[in-house]
C-alpha cells in the first residue's frame, strides 16, 4: 500500500502565496505521475497539476501561469506553488499518485485551502 500525506493548506487572503506538499510512503515501486486534484463544494473533482516522473506538467486551465507543480523524486514528494490565489481557488486538494501505467491510483485525505479576505 502507499500513503500519502499532505501539508500545506490553510487560510490566505486573495493575492496570497501558498505551498502544498505530499509526500509518498509505503510500497512505493515505480511511481508514474504525481499531482493535484480539487473538489470545492457542489462542484466536481477538477485537476490541478500533475507532473509525470521525467517531469512533463499538466495544469488545470484555471490555474495556469498562476501554480507550479514540482517533484522531489528522491523523496517521493509533489509540491504545489500556489501564487496570486483568488477565492474561486477555496476547495479541499487533493494528492494523487499513479503506478503501472496509471493503472493503480492513490488519493490523500485532502487539505482544505481557503482563499478569503
Amino acid at each position: 500500500q502507499v500513503q500519502l500525506v499532505e501539508s500545506g493548506g490553510g487560510l490566505v487572503q486573495p493575492g496570497g502565496s501558498l505551498r502544498l506538499s505530499c509526500a509518498a510512503s509505503g510500497s512505493i515501486c515505480r511511481i508514474d505521475d504525481m499531482g493535484w486534484y480539487r473538489q470545492a463544494p457542489g462542484k466536481r473533482r477538477e485537476l490541478v497539476a500533475l507532473i509525470t516522473s521525467s517531469g512533463i506538467t499538466n495544469y488545470g486551465d484555471s490555474v495556469k501561469g498562476r501554480f507550479t507543480i514540482s517533484r522531489d523524486n528522491a523523496k517521493n514528494t509533489v509540491f504545489l506553488q500556489m501564487n496570486s490565489l483568488e477565492p474561486d481557488d477555496t476547495a479541499v486538494f487533493y494528492c494523487y499518485l499513479s503506478r503501472g501505467r496509471g493503472t493503480i491510483e492513490y488519493w490523500g485525505q485532502g487539505t482544505q485551502v481557503t482563499v478569503s479576505s
